[in-house]
């Protein structure tokens, strides 16, 4: 695989000489195919630097659909099993990238809809001002185990869901890369802020992520920094060379423990009763709810003991005692129940993250901690 390189050629052919199924996530900027009527201007009569290069024309509707089918279908096999893709694109296109998608068995997880903060004004007046773009999301196929970091998307979002509208700018400014005549290196450079969420959202680190329009090589300058793997594809010389530099120039800066957020449910299952097991509670114990208006004792096996109004005792797992004192169908124990330390409460989901945080940094953890691990 050559890793953390650009390739110049036929992304189709470049897909095919690669091993199948060696690369987790492609992020795909193809030409859009823009049907422009003729030269676009201000209302001062200056000329619309609008994308109008020789890669994005086709000859007819056809050609491009040829075209799309080709390059995705070298990319699903390019994919693992459990790996996706990520395809961007203006009304021009998206429809029929969609289309074929399908017919390919991708499986379509979500479109996201990339609203811009600064999107370019309709000079001409005659249509809404174009100011989003879509990307689809897909998995390989319906059984794909597609990776998604909810969790590092809701932190993102301020611990709120992560929604399917992403408001994000342009890429202007400093990051707007030129050449050597001081104009844009690339007509359709995407924002390094989209990327590093799409990377975010579904790779980790290690990871191989192929990009088969690199262009001025955003996705490979992100992957750097986050510390995943790349391949780029292209065939212009001029977008190679200022790729090529850009890369080079990206320092990877990120420790690596801040690059990924654990997952709630790839955490280590703790059973309550391992907190008794390593003393981190005693049988006995006096647990309360946040209103300290119900308690229950600690068991010797892991399981709570209520009074019941009958003078008899009731039994049974922390999130079953806890619906119960609530009259609720169900309860997170961990964080419902509080146990004392000095004179605060607090939720026993702080020993099972202090027990977690043990055995994680133990090298020799067998048994039934690594059945579990597994």
């Amino acid at each position: 695989m050559p890793l953390n390189t650009i390739q110049k050629g036929d992304c189709a052919e470049i897909m095919r000489s690669l091993p199948k199924g060696s690369v987790d996530m492609i992020f795909a900027d193809p030409p859009y195919n823009l049907q422009l009527g003729g030269e676009l201007h201000r209302p001062d009569n200056s000329k619309v630097d609008a994308c109008d290069d020789h890669w994005d024309q086709f000859s007819s509707l056809k050609t491009y659909d040829d075209f799309t089918r080709e390059w995705l279908s070298a990319a699903r096999d390019l994919l693992t099993d459990d790996g996706s893709i990520w395809v961007i694109g203006s009304y021009h296109n998206i429809f029929r990238l969609g289309t074929i998608l399908q017919d390919l068995g991708f499986w379509v997880l979500n479109d996201i809809v990339w609203r811009k903060a600064n999107p370019m004004p309709n000079f001409r007046g005659r249509r809404f001002t174009n100011a989003h773009e879509t990307l689809i999301w897909a998995a390989k196929s319906e059984k794909s185990k597609y990776r998604f970091n909810y969790d590092a998307m809701k932190a993102l979002n301020e611990d709120v869901q992560m929604r399917s509208d992403w408001f994000l700018p342009l890429c202007t400014g400093g990051e707007r890369l030129k050449d050597d005549n001081g104009e844009k290196a690339h007509p359709t450079q995407k924002p390094e802020a989209l990327l590093y969420r799409v990377l975010m959202a579904s790779t980790l680190p290690g990871d191989t992520v192929l990009d088969p329009f690199f262009g001025t090589g955003t996705t490979g300058a992100v992957a750097k920094k986050m510390k995943r793997n790349w391949i780029g594809i292209d065939r212009e010389d001029s977008y190679i060379k200022a790729a090529t530099k850009r890369i080079a120039e990206t320092k990877a800066e990120i420790d690596n423990d801040l690059l990924q957020t654990v997952s709630k449910r790839e955490e280590q299952r703790i059973p309550f009763g391992w907190l008794i097991e390593r003393g981190l509670l005693k049988p006995g114990a006096v647990l309360t709810d946040p209103k300290h208006e119900h308690t229950a004792k600690v068991g010797a096996d892991g399981n709570l003991i209520t009074d019941t109004a009958d003078g008899g005792q009731q039994r049974g797992s922390i999130h079953r005692m806890g619906a119960a004192a609530q009259g609720a169908p169900s309860c997170n124990g961990w964080t419902y129940w509080h146990y004392r330390d000095g004179k605060n409460y607090q939720p026993i989901d702080n020993l099972r993250q202090k027990l977690r945080t043990e055995l994680a940094k133990r090298p020799d953890t067998t048994g039934t901690e690594a059945r579990t691990l597994q």
